[in-house]
């Protein structure tokens, strides 16, 4: 690995362990093993490095459900069977990335303080927003944003519920179960 992949290893780690704002550039230089000035020179300063950091951990948790969920799910299933199975995958992800989790909750609560990453934050969530409309729903609205907020707003309960109590949080079968009583209350559109 190059100084700029070393940099953005290091700079995770720093996430996981430490958080954003609690994370110096001494921190990352010395998990990646480099100087403060190879910062600079990749990234243009520890924020976007940082940024980038956060990115990129996203992206690896989306590249490896896009696998998951495009990885053999038995063609007779039905679309509940389906959603099920999706969301059942979804949920193993939370054990296997904690700590990009724990990261990005702890993100949002320092967002206050750190203005310029809020304006970043936003734009990577409406693409986010996007992309999850194409990974749960392979026919998404052209625009893909409601229905990828749903899908954002059911991600992320779910996972807070497995960051702060994994014994008591929601199955997929939970999941589905719940939509059920939810849409027998809301009805469909015209009822």
């Amino acid at each position: 690995m190059g100084n700029r992949e070393d940099l953005l290893a290091g700079a995770k780690r720093c996430l996981y362990e430490k958080g954003y704002q609690a994370t110096s550039a001494r921190d990352i230089a010395a998990a990646a093993g480099t100087s403060l000035a190879a910062i600079g020179y990749h990234f243009g300063g520890k924020e976007a490095l940082l940024n980038t950091a956060l990115v990129e951990a996203a992206k690896e948790w989306g590249d490896e459900m896009e696998r998951a969920l495009a990885a053999d799910l038995d063609s007779d299933l039905t679309p509940a069977e389906r959603f099920e199975a999706t969301w059942a995958r979804v949920i193993e992800s939370f054990t296997t990335h904690r700590d990009m989790w724990t990261a990005q909750f702890r993100l949002l609560t320092e967002l206050k303080a750190l203005p310029d990453e809020g304006r970043f934050l936003v734009t990577a969530l409406r693409e986010a927003r996007r992309e999850l409309a194409q990974i749960f729903q392979p026919t998404p609205p052209a625009d893909g944003r409601v229905i990828g907020s749903v899908y954002h707003a059911l991600l992320l309960g779910l996972l807070s519920q497995w960051l702060v109590d994994p014994d008591d949080a929601l199955s997929s079968t939970d999941l589905i179960e719940g939509l059920r009583a939810i849409t027998e209350v809301v009805g469909t559109p015209g009822t």
